[in-house]
């Protein structure tokens, strides 16, 4: 069924780019909705990436991975473009990182993945970026860094406070 709707895809035809779109709309959405604090910049974003996704369709080899992990890595890098390009003032200070998690463990998973959003979506924009790049897409510290121009230690601190503010979060929900 991927390699069709690939196919089709890269013939540009109208029907396999609605049909992707149906397919994977709610996990690129999710995307933009972490990393954007509001529901219209989420779609702006979404927008850009689906421009890009269909555009570049050609750039896709199948041989290197799923079409989801390479459209859902498009959406990622649409979302930091747009924070670089709104710059809404990350104000990052450098402190060392603690390690410390929102529950992790699935015995006490309590928070819906749409709570937890929501609770993500609040975060200031700098702590949400570096949070979502890091827990949410697997980026290492020194990644963050060079995506955001900022300074290891500050992804850290960043990461650090992201999770302090989230466990507060948590624990008035809880």
């Amino acid at each position: 069924m991927e390699k069709s709707l690939i196919q089709g895809l890269k013939l540009k035809d109208r029907d396999a780019q609605t049909a992707a779109y149906k397919l994977y709309r709610t996990p690129w959405y999710m995307i933009c909705l972490r990393y954007c604090s509001h529901k219209d910049d989420a779609l702006d974003v979404l927008q850009n990436a689906l421009i890009k996704i269909f555009s570049k369709i050609d750039q896709f080899d199948e041989l290197r991975g799923s079409f989801k992990s390479w459209s859902s890595q498009i959406v990622v890098n649409e979302n930091l473009q747009f924070l670089r390009e709104k710059r809404q003032s990350i104000q990052l200070e450098e402190e060392a990182m603690q390690e410390a998690f929102i529950y992790e463990d699935e015995d006490t998973n309590i928070l819906s993945s749409e709570e937890l959003t929501k609770l993500i979506q609040q975060l200031p924009d700098g702590y949400r970026t570096v949070f979502n790049m890091y827990v949410m897409e697997g980026y290492t510290h020194n990644e963050i860094a060079a995506y955001l121009d900022i300074g290891v230690g500050t992804s850290k601190s960043q990461l650090s406070k992201a999770r302090k503010m989230l466990q507060k979060s948590i624990e008035v929900l809880v």
